[in-house]
């Protein structure tokens, strides 16, 4: 009798580490792209959303990185141009050069024999132009950054409404499995949303730092322009 008590309780928990096991295979199983499925619409905006931001932050980071580029001799030629006389060779070095800071030169060298205060007018600018065409779309990286969080927080809102509009429909008949899963559904949406938002952020954080890198750059530059203008001739 005891035996026979035994065996039972032995397939039991058998047949139970087997369910187990196999909730645990099923879960596993579960792909990234499953659960992007289960997110619904606005798990493809979210994906729009990160591939504008990653397309944004690529073509701005190698643009911001090409200006970034000097030559450490540029503004040693400049002023041997200048107390040389030689001004049209300057301009035509900052032609060829043809970065922000060269543009900022240029335009301080077509004022030469204004006011100063002209020309460092003129030069400040052409920087600010410069600074704006380097800033283009960084915008948009930040308000995707901003925009996914609450795209993904709108999701699980629907989401959950949707699991507890399933739950009033079933009456007296809810099961644990129609909540569950309507909320795990709904939770993809901020997890995506977060994730996008995140890396927005970071991408976005990173631009803004090299463009004042590349500013207080442009701003040394331009100060050593006016400093080789007001150098006594020799």
């Amino acid at each position: 009798m005891l035996a026979s008590i035994l065996l039972q309780m032995g397939q039991a928990g058998q047949t139970l580490g087997d369910a187990a096991a196999a909730a645990q295979s099923g879960e596993i199983s579960m792909s990234l792209w499953d659960l992007a499925l289960k997110g619904g619409w606005i798990m493809a905006v979210l994906a729009l959303f990160s591939i504008i931001a990653i397309y944004i932050f690529i073509e701005r980071f190698l643009t911001i990185n090409n200006a970034s580029r000097e030559d450490t001799n540029f503004m040693n030629h400049i002023r041997d141009f200048i107390h040389d006389g030689k001004i049209e060779a300057a301009l035509a070095m900052c032609r060829k050069t043809a970065n922000p800071i060269a543009r900022m030169i240029e335009k301080g060298l077509l004022r030469i024999g204004k006011p100063l205060n002209d020309i460092n007018a003129a030069i400040e600018n052409v920087g600010k132009l410069e600074v704006s065409r380097l800033e283009k779309n960084i915008a948009a990286l930040a308000t995707i950054a901003g925009a996914a969080p609450m795209l993904g927080f709108l999701g699980t809102v629907i989401g959950m409404i949707r699991a507890f509009y399933d739950m009033s429909m079933a009456g007296n008949n809810i099961d644990i499995a129609l909540l569950s899963s309507g909320i795990y559904q709904a939770m993809v949406t901020t997890v995506a949303g977060l994730i996008v938002g995140i890396l927005a952020f970071i991408c976005y954080n990173i631009l803004v730092a090299r463009v004042e890198k590349l500013v207080f750059k442009l701003e040394a530059r331009a100060t050593e322009f006016m400093d080789v203008l007001n150098e006594p001739v020799a």
